[in-house]
């Protein structure tokens, strides 16, 4: 290889993540500036959570014709065009429009990314995903830290400044020609029941995540009473806490155990996603959000790494059957995200129209779940399943 794509795929999650946590911490701003409701903002954000879903199963698609870099270049393009488009929105029309394109290219980065990042990892093999999901916390940071740095920038002055990021990742050196889909017969054989148990994991943690990220500043706006310009530090923390997991996620699960590492941190998940939900101002509620990202932040990782175990069967496969079946995991895989991103983002804001406090103590549920499903993730279990 002559050249190193690690930084341009870690730049596609980075942007990814940056411009998701800027649009939904500006939230508040944006019921303000167009006078929408919460009920409102929940319809958007279902909206762009069914046309991510469709823009992945795009992606799906065509990347076998075109390949993913092309693909994933042209979802970091579509992302520019949905910003500026959103934000000079004169009204609420247009501003659908732009969200809808958003949704789409949301979900065909969402797809690419990850066939880049598994074709990366079957190269250098070793596991590279865990690093880029915290390359994506770190533009969910970055993005969040912009909406406090700006609390005064006019909506149209920050979607423009962000469209540039997107625009300059699309000219970055992706992997040539991966992301082939694999020959359906590839499928053949692979234990979809253990991979639909990891699935669950998945769902409850991009549940979570989503309810976070996307109801955080809303909750803090309304329910907790924080100033104007410090809502999104509802976020923050959250992000900051999963990142600093996410960096330590690698050696903690050799040190551990993927299954106990799991049980400790849904553990730690319920106790601080039960202080957002009783906190009776905002300074307790971003001790919970914190405590929230340090517990729940490894789930992810270890989903996807379990399934690729899953995926690559006893090892007597020939490479090209081992690549086309992780693929096929990896790509069926990636819509547990919207499951658990249409359930955090949808059902928080709808059951807590009246109060988020109830919103959010529908995924404390959740994350008690994640204790029986620990056991699908012990390294014994998933080679005997495979």
């Amino acid at each position: 290889m002559s050249y190193s794509p690690r930084a341009a795929i870690a730049a596609g999650y980075f942007v990814q993540g940056c411009v998701f946590l800027s649009l939904t911490t500006r939230l508040p701003k944006f019921e303000e500036h167009w006078g929408i409701s919460q009920l409102g903002l929940t319809l958007l954000m279902l909206m762009i959570v069914l046309v991510a879903g469709c823009g992945s199963l795009l992606a799906e698609k065509v990347a076998p014709r075109r390949g993913s870099a092309l693909l994933l270049r042209a979802g970091l393009l579509a992302i520019t065009v949905a910003l500026l488009v959103s934000g000079i929105a004169p009204g609420i029309p247009v501003l659908v429009l732009g969200l809808a394109i958003y949704g789409v290219a949301l979900g065909i980065v969402d797809a690419t990314t990850n066939m880049q990042a598994v074709s990366l990892e079957h190269q250098l093999r070793r596991t590279v995903l865990p690093s880029f999901h915290g390359a994506w916390t770190a533009g969910g940071i970055t993005g969040t830290l912009l909406t406090l740095a700006l609390p005064h920038a006019s909506i149209a002055a920050l979607s423009s400044g962000l469209a540039l990021l997107p625009l300059a990742a699309a000219l970055a050196r992706f992997l040539p020609g991966s992301g082939t889909a694999p020959d359906p017969d590839a499928a053949a054989g692979i234990p979809w029941r253990p991979i639909l148990l990891v699935g669950a994991a998945c769902v409850i943690f991009y549940t979570v995540d989503t309810a976070s990220t996307t109801w955080g500043s809303v909750y803090f706006d309304h329910t907790l009473a924080a100033p104007e310009g410090l809502v999104a530090l509802a976020t923050l923390p959250y992000l900051v806490a999963s990142l600093a997991a996410r960096v330590a996620g690698d050696r903690l699960t050799d040190a551990f155990g993927a299954a106990r590492l799991l049980r400790s941190g849904a553990l730690i998940a319920v106790i601080g996603l039960a202080i957002v939900v009783v906190a009776p101002s905002w300074p307790v509620g971003i001790a919970g959000f914190l405590v929230l990202g340090a517990g729940i932040a490894v789930v992810a990782p270890l989903s996807y790494s379990a399934a690729a175990t899953l995926a690559r069967g006893s090892g007597d496969l020939t490479p090209e059957l081992t690549r086309a079946r992780t693929d096929a995991v990896i790509a069926r895989f990636n819509q547990f995200n919207y499951v658990g991103a249409l359930i955090g983002s949808v059902l928080t804001g709808a059951i807590g129209t009246g109060s988020l406090r109830i919103g959010y103590a529908v995924p404390v549920v959740l994350l008690v779940a994640l204790l029986p499903l620990a056991k699908a993730f012990d390294r014994d279990r998933l080679v005997v399943a495979a």
